[in-house]
């Protein structure tokens, strides 16, 4: 158990800080931001700008042999080599020796970012965790919580849960007032480890019919580091590795016709790949080249030009790598899993399983409302295949919507902020540290499931 700290009583027992931090503590980046319900102003309340996303992680470079921590990454000019340690795994806190340290430098004493500085024992903290998440790893984390960093009052939930509270993806969904959830909602959540299926009815899920699909950002870009080493060795870029596919990957709507235009042919039935599709890649040298780009492929170049590298611009010389079908065979496992051996179903076939475990009055609600967030669903095509597939499963006569909200990343704190604004719904969620001191950690995790009252 971690050590109990002694705080000043600055409120009075029983009440709650006005101003609350909500963290989306993902396993790529932290999304962390301040909502206050004491805010009296009419604008709207919380905007992505209101939002830091923080790398959460710790990276040491082999170029300075230097250690960053958390935020200190953003002072990194060269990631060539970067070997990173990361305490989220699953979506869940694995390592709170390195989180504390991130999260020191992230929003409590030795915090970066000056406006993202507070003083726990004076501030609510909103946190998210996974679905499903193990009973021993939530109690580390409110033991952490309220005996390590002493927070006034805290709320731990599931992300699909705050992205209730944000906005709906769809125009002719009317807006919600701050504190109140959308009524149906069902949400893809494509993170960095996994990716999630939700359904909640007014903000709260329904946990029989959650499902999770062990592909996430990750898979895909251990998959491309795969591909591409075997023309260049790229084992140990995983930055490098992470931007080509934010860059170049896409979805693709018909991925045999795809495959086919990027066939070189045979030996004796050569063919002319689809220059549309398959694009040259200059890597960075982080002294002139600070993150690699995309162009058109030039196929005059020769495999052994492309390694040593070519001139260009200014006279700089650049190394270039050809990228064909891996742009749309890397995330086509979202999709198709079983090409990499896993014995599960395609996102597509996983939201289909969990609307059938609801009841059949609710489907069709369900199939209307389907959201997409995280950095995955990103991807150029992505809401388009899910919708083509999804409308293969199912009946012709239900209507099938899928959206990507406005911000996948900053989604759920924007939800997050805007739950915080109102003092009803904050006030009906937060556990203090006296009820925490009173009741213990039992009672804690049987309120924050729903099964505990006041």
């Amino acid at each position: 158990m971690a050590r109990q700290k002694s705080l000043p009583n600055v409120l009075g027992i029983g009440d709650i800080a006005s101003r609350t931090l909500i963290l989306d503590n993902g396993a790529h980046t932290l999304k962390a931001g301040f909502s206050s319900h004491a805010s009296t102003s009419s604008t709207e309340p919380n905007s992505a700008s209101d939002c830091y996303a923080i790398p959460n992680c710790i990276a040491r470079s082999a170029r300075d042999k230097r250690t960053y921590i958390g935020p200190e990454l953003e002072e990194c000019d060269d990631f060539a080599e970067l070997a990173y340690r990361r305490p989220v795994e699953k979506g869940c806190i694995v390592n709170w020796e390195g989180e504390k340290a991130i999260w020191e430098r992230s929003f409590l004493g030795n915090a970066k970012h000056e406006a993202l500085r507070c003083e726990p024992e004076e501030t609510n903290l909103v946190m998210t965790e996974p679905p499903n998440a193990p009973a021993p790893l939530q109690r580390n984390a409110d033991e952490m919580v309220f005996e390590e960093f002493g927070f006034r009052s805290y709320y731990r939930c599931i992300a699909p849960v705050l992205n209730a509270y944000a906005p709906s993806p769809f125009p002719s969904t009317a807006a919600s007032p701050s504190g109140v959830p959308l009524e149906c909602l069902l949400l893809v959540d494509a993170g960095h480890s996994h990716t999630t299926v939700t359904p909640l009815y007014q903000g709260r899920p329904f946990q029989s019919a959650i499902r999770r699909l062990e592909v996430g950002g990750k898979t895909l870009t251990n998959q491309l580091k795969e591909l591409i080493s075997r023309t260049l060795d790229v084992h140990k870029e995983d930055h490098i590795v992470n931007e080509i596919k934010e860059d170049v990957c896409y979805v693709s709507r018909c991925f045999n016709e795809d495959l086919e235009k990027t066939w070189k042919g045979g030996r004796y039935d050569a063919r002319i790949i689809d220059p549309s599709i398959v694009v040259d890649y200059v890597l960075p040298d982080y002294e002139t080249i600070k993150r690699g780009f995309p162009r058109p492929h030039d196929s005059s170049l020769s495999l052994r030009s492309r390694a040593i590298g070519v001139e260009g611009q200014g006279g700089r010389r650049e190394h270039v790598l050809t990228i064909g079908n891996e742009r749309f065979v890397v995330p086509e496992l979202l999709f198709s899993p079983g090409d990499i051996g896993m014995q599960q179903e395609g996102i597509a076939g996983t939201i289909i399983q969990s609307i059938d475990v609801l009841p059949a009055g609710l489907k069709q609600a369900y199939l209307a409302n389907i959201a997409a967030v995280g950095g995955t669903s990103k991807l150029p095509g992505f809401v388009e295949r899910l919708e083509t597939e999804i409308r293969q499963m199912v009946d012709t006569d239900l209507v099938v919507r899928v959206a990507r909200v406005a911000d996948p990343i900053k989604n759920a704190w924007l939800g997050g902020g805007r739950m915080a604004r109102s003092e009803e719904a904050i006030r009906k969620v937060l556990v203090t540290r006296e009820e925490y001191a009173e009741n213990g950690e039992g009672w804690v995790r049987r309120k924050f499931a729903g099964k505990a009252g006041r």
